[in-house]
């Protein structure tokens, strides 16, 4: 091979190089794209196949979402757990809360809310009932008076429609 005695740094770069042309021509290549528009269901009950007592992804009457929630899954707020209601109300009310940690700035660090600076975010535990720590449930506000519910501990958020 007639380069066989080149230094290992100039290959070093060149392959770096182009590995930064493939990504950027990826990236070029799906900006002009979207993604067709899926109903929003929870993962749970697109594995069960529905579940009767799950919060209902859309909102009915053909409300649009609020421009924070777009492109999210949504709930009404009605149409949450009754825990998760109970804490709304106590978040409306300035508390008391159950929990040390509710109202402690969450960090978004799965990055499934939009990104906003430190301290945007906050989060509150919603009961779960028969677990013995504070479960998977949690309302997430934002300064700017969204509210956010999980039931999978960060995995994935609804806007919750109020």
């Amino acid at each position: 091979m007639i380069l066989r005695n080149v230094p290992r740094s100039p290959w070093r770069a060149l392959r770096a190089l182009f590995l930064c042309l493939v990504v950027l021509t990826g990236a070029v290549a799906c900006a002009g794209t979207s993604a067709p528009e899926r109903p929003a269901t929870s993962a749970s009950a697109r594995a069960s196949g529905g579940d009767s007592d799950a919060p209902q992804a859309r909102p009915s009457g053909g409300t649009s979402p609020p421009a924070w929630a777009k492109g999210m899954a949504t709930v009404r707020a009605d149409a949450l757990p009754p825990q998760a209601r109970e804490v709304l109300a106590l978040i409306d009310k300035g508390g008391p809360y159950a929990h040390r940690q509710d109202g402690t700035v969450f960090g978004n660090f799965e990055r499934a809310l939009p990104k906003r600076e430190r301290g945007y975010y906050h989060e509150f535990t919603v009961r779960t009932p028969g677990s013995r720590d504070r479960g998977a449930r949690r309302i997430v506000t934002g300064r700017g008076g969204e509210f956010y519910y999980t039931d999978d501990h960060y995995q994935s958020f609804k806007a919750v429609l109020r």
